[in-house]
């Protein structure tokens, strides 16, 4: 599928913690940039986990031509990437944005609502069936509340996406019960625009999805797990 919404050309991932941003994040800045001829700039904004982060896939991003924008920080403090305002702004460049997970994460782009509520930006916002505040329709209410109070985003800028993964191991019938619990429990409210799935589970989930389904290259893995990834192929 491709991942570009027309008239749109700065992209915001939001979402609860864990739902799945960053693996999401990067594998649509690298689809973004094989679609279109705009540079695509991508700025890693989560300063509240020291693991599983995007700038940790810097030299993907290199081999694929996409600008990767962070700041290296001391003792994990929360120093921000400058430079995302002129990005946001510049209509021959195209922007990903990778935000921490939960309210806490998302006051990194308060500073920017007045440029993520513009025609040019699409928010999208991950739901993951398989973390614990998915249960019910008044816990998602409440995380997206207290994220969108702080990011000052509108909610009629969201675009929602379903991403029900449990980890490098999730089989097609979780995928399938892990959707269908996301369409039960929002679809009554806003529209779903694609769902997410691990590469490989793809071929079998063809014709098994009502909606467009985005494979994902999974860039991350757990520590304890032998890493032997996308980021060492070719190294």
């Amino acid at each position: 599928m491709n991942v570009s919404i027309p008239g749109k050309k700065n992209y915001v991932f939001l979402g609860g913690a864990g739902s799945g941003k960053s693996e999401l994040s990067i594998n649509f800045a690298l689809c973004l940039a094989s679609e279109q001829e705009k540079p695509v700039h991508f700025f890693d904004l989560d300063m509240t986990k020291p693991l599983f982060r995007s700038r940790d896939q810097a030299r993907v991003f290199e081999k694929s031509g996409v600008v990767c924008h962070f700041e290296e920080q001391f003792m994990d403090a929360p120093t921000q990437a400058g430079g995302v305002s002129p990005l946001l702004r510049d209509p021959n460049a195209c922007t990903v944005l990778d935000v921490g997970g939960d309210y806490i994460g998302a006051r990194a782009v308060g500073w920017y609502a007045p440029l993520l509520n513009r025609p040019d930006t699409a928010v999208l916002y991950v739901l993951n069936a398989y973390r614990p505040w998915m249960e019910a329709i008044e816990q998602i209410d409440e995380t997206l509340g207290k994220i969108l109070g702080v990011s000052h985003v509108r909610l009629d800028q969201l675009h929602l996406v379903s991403n029900p993964n449990t980890g490098p191991g999730t089989t097609a019938q979780e995928f399938l019960e892990g959707h269908r619990r996301v369409k039960e429990l929002v679809e009554p409210y806003r529209p779903i625009r694609f769902a997410c799935a691990a590469e490989e589970l793809c071929p079998s989930l063809a014709g098994r999805v009502d909606l467009p389904l985005f494979p994902l290259r999974l860039y991350f893995s757990e520590p304890w797990l032998n890493a032997g990834g996308p980021l060492e192929e070719g190294a």
